[in-house]
């Protein structure tokens, strides 16, 4: 029976998943997009005592070489009582004010400032590291990296601190030279997702191991289907995909069919649907204890392979994959069902990069 990828502890620390903490850095690359990135700061990325100490001090450069060349601005919505006009004034407010009678009025204006919320979430996100961030057990660098941090946030004096959201990151509007705070916001998102709350009232927040497991399937998923999308030649890759379910009667309650990446040889025309999965552990105790498969892993893909059948001879004759990552351990099995090829694969985290990528590009091939 396999060893699965325990995680026991804040992924802050390359122990707590058996991941380096280099790989953890270039999986986040992949799944943001940023792969441009992965020759960038290898000083940091090998020395770092711990994954927040890591993406504190990404953090901290990025925002140091953007006030260099200056802070990104925007148009913010202004309210104030001023005596004169600008923009529009609000009587309502005015009259309630009594604004009128002391020669002064209420406007709402548009200014053009630095005080804006990608910079207010970055300062925020940066105040936070300083005091929930674990920076390793070197207490010289971590309060070297912490000094770093309020100074930071003492330079952006004048912006305001904000309680992002995932939401709220999502909605920024960035251009194509604002790579670097595309990075930044990523951080901040990232850094939310550590403090990730229930669906309950009160100050309930998920146990930790919840949420790092929940954090590290997503990275996971998407780290390998771009990988694929930039890395494979001659293939289509296609990540997220919704099947049909090719139901003679349908019904409003069944569930949407979505495969994590199908993939297409264009060549040989040759369908491969692949499903990550970063569970608990590739296989499971059968009945007497022996270890077998999840059953429900098992079903799920060979309903995915079975139900596109009628569209193509591709999809008549397409292999299905289960990747799970694993830290020091590897599984490679196969099986043949009703013409369809599935296999079972791992993918040892804990290795090289160069051997990660490596073993990513074989499975396929």
């Amino acid at each position: 029976m396999t060893n699965p990828l325990q995680i026991t502890e804040p992924f802050s620390s390359s122990a707590a998943t058996g991941i380096p903490i280099k790989n953890l850095w270039y999986m986040l690359l992949y799944a943001w997009e940023k792969s441009a990135f992965l020759s960038r700061w290898k000083v940091e990325v090998e020395e770092a005592p711990s994954f927040d100490a890591l993406l504190a001090t990404i953090l901290c450069k990025l925002l140091e070489q953007r006030l260099r060349i200056g802070l990104g601005r925007s148009y913010a919505n202004e309210a104030k009582t001023l005596r004169g006009v600008r923009g529009r004034v609000d009587f309502t407010e005015s009259l309630k004010r009594l604004t009128f009678e002391n020669g002064q009025a209420h406007c709402r204006y548009q200014t053009y400032t630095h005080n804006v919320p990608k910079n207010q979430m970055i300062r925020s996100t940066m105040a936070k590291l300083v005091q929930m961030g674990f920076f390793g057990t070197n207490r010289s660098k971590s309060d070297e990296i912490k000094g770093e941090l309020r100074r930071l946030v003492r330079t952006l004096d004048g912006i305001d601190f904000c309680e992002p959201t995932q939401d709220l990151i999502r909605r920024q509007a960035l251009g194509r030279n604002d790579m670097d705070y595309q990075v930044m916001l990523n951080i901040c998102s990232l850094m939310l997702l550590g403090g990730m709350p229930t669906e309950k009232d009160g100050h309930h927040s998920l146990p930790r191991i919840d949420r790092e497991r929940i954090t590290l399937y997503q990275i996971f998923e998407r780290f390998v289907a771009n990988f694929y999308k930039i890395s494979l030649r001659g293939w289509e890759v296609r990540p997220g995909r919704i099947l049909d379910w090719n139901a003679q009667k349908s019904s409003t309650f069944m569930p949407s069919m979505k495969v994590d990446i199908l993939l297409t040889d264009a060549a040989s025309g040759h369908r491969i649907v692949l499903d990550t999965k970063f569970t608990a552990g590739s296989l499971i105790s059968g009945q007497w204890g022996s270890p077998i498969f999840a059953s429900g892993h098992v079903y799920q893909i060979y309903t995915y392979l079975r139900s596109q059948e009628h569209l193509s001879e591709s999809d008549r004759h397409a292999s299905g994959i289960l990747l799970y990552p694993t830290a020091g351990i590897n599984l490679d099995e196969s099986v043949k069902v009703q013409g369809h090829m599935i296999h079972f694969k791992t993918l040892d985290l804990s290795l090289p990069w160069q051997k990660i990528e490596s073993r990513l590009l074989s499975i396929v091939s």
